[in-house]
């Protein structure tokens, strides 16, 4: 997962291959349509916070499978998650978000502008 850090739109500079590498992971949890509903569903809920139970009937698929792609939005750094009691219950990592939002940003004063951009430790 990446650091806290503000990164550097791509407009700006290309990414390094370490920065690239970081951000790949939770750009190909994203890739599947599953996955990017339920990372909505989970953010749109109440204190960006969900319970499986909350999620599975929007769905026409299996509890194992919600909860494998559950599993790939966590391991890729998108999702944390919490038991409590026999639930799981899953929240959105804001700063990761923000993170991947700021790699695609386009503003065009900074694009003509440029930046100099430093890159996450």
């Amino acid at each position: 997962m990446v650091d806290g850090a503000c990164c550097c739109p791509l407009v700006t500079e290309p990414l390094s291959p370490q920065w690239a590498q970081s951000l790949a992971p939770m750009f190909k949890a994203l890739g599947d349509p599953v996955r990017l509903r339920l990372l909505s569903l989970v953010a749109s809920h109440a204190r960006s916070e969900a319970c499986v139970c909350d999620i599975s009937p929007t769905f026409d698929l299996s509890q194992p499978t919600i909860s494998h792609h559950l599993k790939v939005l966590r391991e890729a750094g998108l999702l944390e998650s919490q038991r409590r009691g026999t639930w799981v219950y899953y929240r959105v990592v804001p700063a990761v978000l923000q993170q991947l939002s700021s790699v695609l940003v386009i503003d065009p004063a900074t694009a003509i502008a440029g930046s100099a951009c430093e890159e996450p430790s």
